[in-house]
């Protein structure tokens, strides 16, 4: 009857100690040993290989935006009478963006590069147009000359690129950024626009783009977990949203979003309401017919251009420069209905989808608009105040450039549902 007992209390122990060891369901970042659908074991000659993962690795320059329902469209008086931005309710995930505007130090180190690893030809498609800062009636001759290359412009914004040259850099910057974190490949020379030819074609969002093979057998794997996603242009709606950065204003519990912004700040005012620069400009842009800086002795947003990309506060992203300096490139192609076609959630328009070109009479001089004109947001130094506000659109042909446009990069938040 004892040994009945003690073998009982044996059986006990051993399910409790098996208990205790027990991690609960797999998860990502800790799969387990063995699939919980086959009991086959990871990682082994006739398993699967599951790399170990802990969360996606840090990209430069990035700063985390939390996803959300927000009111898109134009929170200001629609004095182009375009009507092509109207409020409409939707959901965007969570994402990443550049905190700053890329700058004229970043471009001549995309130029190093391509230099030495990329074809001639390349080097030279990939060069800003510096003639943008050209004018017939004005003298600013030398900005051609000094404002891409000259030390004291480095972190100033670089303009002159193409939306084609900034969709060309992105795809630079995630090959270059991912050589560093890949276990494998890192020593690999020769460029992504290489004289040698080489095996991965350029190709939308969630391929192999950007060095990282789906089967991992030649270099860097997606399933790795070891390499960033594509560095890429914002969507319009991603871009508009983290402008608005409307974090922080509700109270707990109240899932309304009572607060809206203009500008990418509180207030109505375009200057500083609060603390030891009340009434100075919160953005760089003109501030009326002549005025681009104000007066000498009390320069008010103190750029007659452009402006350090740090300069001003940020929003309450962490973001700066999100209304003026210069107009940012997004990634979408340009139409005036695109609030009521798009869908709801991730709002993005993309080439030949819906509205179709041939419906706009381009070769009779009638509109500007086709499958290759892309949409560009913010207001810049040459603008006045109504094109600071996020909703307010423009576009562009994506083979043209000017000295008010640069733009930022955008991620994915790669393997999370928000």
């Amino acid at each position: 009857m004892k040994l009945t007992n003690y073998l009982r209390l044996a059986v006990v122990g051993v399910v409790a100690l098996a208990s205790c060891g027990k991690k609960g369901p797999p998860t990502a970042s800790q799969p387990g040993k063995y699939s919980s659908t086959t009991g086959i074991e990871y990682n082994t000659e006739k398993g699967m290989a599951v790399a170990n993962f802990k969360k996606i690795p840090e990209g430069p320059g990035l700063v985390f935006i939390e996803g959300g329902r927000t009111v898109l469209g134009s929170q200001e008086e629609d004095v182009t009478m375009s009507h092509d931005n109207i409020e409409r309710t939707v959901t965007i995930a969570s994402f990443y963006m550049d905190e700053a505007e890329v700058a004229n130090i970043h471009w001549l180190e995309y130029l190093h590069f391509i230099r030495t690893d990329s074809a001639e030809e390349f080097y030279r498609s990939a060069l800003p147009d510096t003639t943008v800062w050209a004018r017939d009636l004005s003298f600013n001759d030398p900005y051609v000359t000094y404002y891409l290359r000259y030390p004291g412009f480095r972190y100033f914004p670089v303009v002159g690129v193409s939306w084609l040259q900034a969709d060309d850099y992105c795809t630079w910057r995630t090959t270059k950024v991912n050589e560093g974190l890949a276990t494998k490949g890192s020593s690999e020379k020769g460029g992504l626009f290489s004289r040698k030819p080489k095996p991965a074609a350029a190709g939308a969002e969630g391929t192999a783009t950007a060095g990282a093979l789906a089967d991992g057998k030649d270099g860097p794997s997606i399933e790795k977990g070891n390499t960033l996603p594509n560095y890429r242009l914002p969507t319009e709606a991603e871009w508009e949203y983290a402008a608005q950065a409307l974090i922080g204003t509700q109270e707990i519990g109240n899932e309304n979003q009572e607060e809206k912004r203009i500008y990418p700040w509180d207030g109505k005012s375009t200057r500083n309401a609060y603390g030891k620069k009340q009434g100075q400009f919160l953005a760089n842009f003109k501030r009326g017919r002549g005025d681009y800086a104000g007066i000498a002795g009390s320069l008010n947003d103190g750029a007659m251009i452009t402006d350090y990309i740090y300069s001003y506060p940020p929003n309450d992203y962490g973001l700066y420069n999100m209304a003026g300096n210069v107009n940012e490139w997004v990634q979408d192609v340009y139409r005036p209905l695109s609030f009521q076609d798009v869908e709801d959630l991730n709002p993005f328009r993309r080439n030949g989808v819906g509205d179709p070109a041939d419906k706009y009479d381009k070769k009779g001089y009638q509109s500007l608009i086709d499958d290759h004109v892309r949409v560009y947001k913010g207001g810049s130094w040459r603008d006045v105040a109504y094109w600071l506000s996020p909703g307010t659109r423009r576009f562009m042909a994506e083979d043209s450039a000017t000295a008010t446009i640069g733009f930022r990069c955008a991620m994915i938040n790669a393997g999370s549902n928000k």
